[in-house]
């Protein structure tokens, strides 16, 4: 029998049409994570080598940016495109808080759902569950499912506040129905252990705060009744989020993938696997470092064992500043030594100064991101619009309404990012500042030391935020400061 002639032309032409595959999106999202507590940003006594070898071969970014100073606010912007002005219930939420992110809203993997790809999430969540009247024992909806993503593994909140459970989907993982779960932020439940009381046999004491619920010998915020085997053990956290997020990539590695990483390292509790212990000088704050470092490293393994590392684009990043006593007697202070967490910069978490939202800003795409750094001006507000034009996604006049397509700049295409960046804390009631080229104000309002007047900075002769120069630029002031106050009044900022 003869080959048509017509069906060996249509094997032969069949690869010059055919559509290139898509990249695969891999966003590592450290918690709490300082510009220099990585190896290759200065950090003193802990290594880093999978973070080091991941900025080795991608762009390292000087002035890569979160949303916020705080986890709520950033991962709210990083996912709606939004700043967190736009929203009211942005600050820091209570493990039994609703869903902030409505159903129906442009989300980053929405949009990237519509771009024919499969997205996931695995890690700490704490943008809220339910609608406000939520049974854990029951079908936990909204979630992450109903914003976007195909596939979720989570923990609510955070690792300090109850419950205490992981969340697949809609259902909390290994629920016996026979010991429902109670969570409650305004009373305990009778003849359950608290922080208070029972703080002698606490594992690790808390310095403030943390003094509820006592899961696993820890103070947690909030109380919690029931859901016994339901517990994550603090030990495993990181190892049974890293199985689920190497897992998402292994089913899927036959098609476009986002996969939305957020660790809970360095988050308090710190409390690392046995075989991190001790791995680094300064106690428990760096032994998750190097945890969160090995994280990085199993994704990274995966994506070189299953050949994908060419076609994916891998980004890391935290979603604030680094802190040290965040509610826990760790040691984080006592054995910091000379190890600088925010870097050069100053300030940290809750912080309005750089070091609270400028952050550790990894980009790696093996053959088309060319290895270097830059200073290029980028924020996490940005990757839903700068998605969208990756995979060709056409946005509504109204969706991610601040966020700016500086793709050129994430792949190190271009020197410029951003011209202007707003800068935020969710304390003094949504303080703001506004960095424009080499000039960054902060606004007036309750904050930090002499920055709760308003301050203005030259951070090309002062990096460090150490003098004021406002009285000397009045006029840089009066634009800044009208400026601000347009972008709060605005609906959006993208073009």
């Amino acid at each position: 029998m003869k080959f048509p002639w017509f069906a060996l032309l249509g094997l032969l032409c069949a690869p010059i049409f055919a559509e290139e595959r898509k990249p695969n999106i891999v966003i590592l999202y450290g918690d709490d994570l300082g510009y220099g507590d990585l190896g290759c940003h200065g950090a003193k006594g802990v290594t880093t080598p999978n973070m080091d070898r991941l900025a080795s071969q991608g762009l390292d970014f000087s002035a890569g940016y979160c949303a916020s100073s705080t986890c709520t606010p950033s991962r709210f912007s990083l996912l709606t495109g939004a700043y967190p002005i736009r929203q009211q219930d942005t600050g820091i939420l209570p493990g039994d808080a609703p869903l902030i992110i409505k159903p129906g809203t442009t989300t980053l993997p929405s949009i990237l759902k519509q771009a024919g790809y499969v997205t996931g999430v695995v890690g700490k969540w704490h943008l809220g569950l339910g609608d406000g009247n939520l049974d854990w024992n029951g079908s936990i909806k909204p979630s992450p499912n109903d914003i976007g993503f195909n596939e979720s593994f989570i923990m609510a909140a955070t690792g300090d506040r109850v419950p205490t459970v992981f969340i697949r989907n809609h259902q909390v993982v290994n629920l016996d129905p026979a010991d429902p779960i109670q969570v409650s932020y305004k009373q305990p439940f009778p003849g359950e252990p608290d922080g208070i009381k029972d703080r002698a046999s606490l594992t690790m004491d808390w310095s403030h705060g943390h003094n509820m619920a006592v899961v696993n010998g820890i103070g947690r915020i909030g109380f919690m009744k029931g859901g016994t085997k339901a517990r994550w053990n603090d030990e495993t956290l990181a190892a049974d989020f890293t199985k689920e997020a190497t897992g998402f990539i292994e089913r899927n590695k036959e098609k476009p993938f986002f996969l939305y990483f957020a660790t809970h390292d360095i988050h308090v509790p710190r409390v690392a696997n046995p075989m991190f212990k001790g791995k680094s000088t300064m106690g428990p704050r760096g032994d998750s470092i190097v945890q969160f470092d090995w994280q990085v490293g199993q994704v990274m393994e995966t994506l070189d064992r299953l050949g994908l590392s060419e076609n994916t684009l891998v980004i890391l990043s935290s979603d604030n500043g680094p802190v040290l006593d965040d509610g826990y007697k760790d040691e984080a202070v006592e054995k910091l030594g000379d190890h600088k967490p925010a870097g050069p910069y100053r300030g940290g978490k809750y912080s309005l100064f750089e070091g609270g939202t400028r952050v550790p800003t990894l980009v790696r795409w093996t053959g088309k991101v060319k290895p270097g750094n830059s200073d290029a001006m980028i924020s996490q507000v940005d990757f839903a619009a700068s998605f969208a034009a990756m995979t060709g996604v056409k946005l509504g006049d109204k969706d991610v309404p601040d966020s700016f397509n500086v793709l050129p700049a994430l792949l190190g295409e271009s020197k410029t990012g951003r011209t202007q960046l707003i800068e935020h804390s969710q304390f003094g009631g949504g303080r703001l500042a506004i960095r424009e080229g080499e000039w960054k104000f902060i606004e007036t309002g309750k904050g930090e030391g002499k920055a709760a007047k308003p301050a203005l900075f030259n951070l090309t002769q002062d990096l460090a935020e150490t003098t004021d120069v406002s009285a000397a630029n009045p006029e840089v002031v009066a634009r800044l400061s009208k400026e601000l106050a347009a972008i709060r009044k605005a609906e959006k900022t993208r073009p």
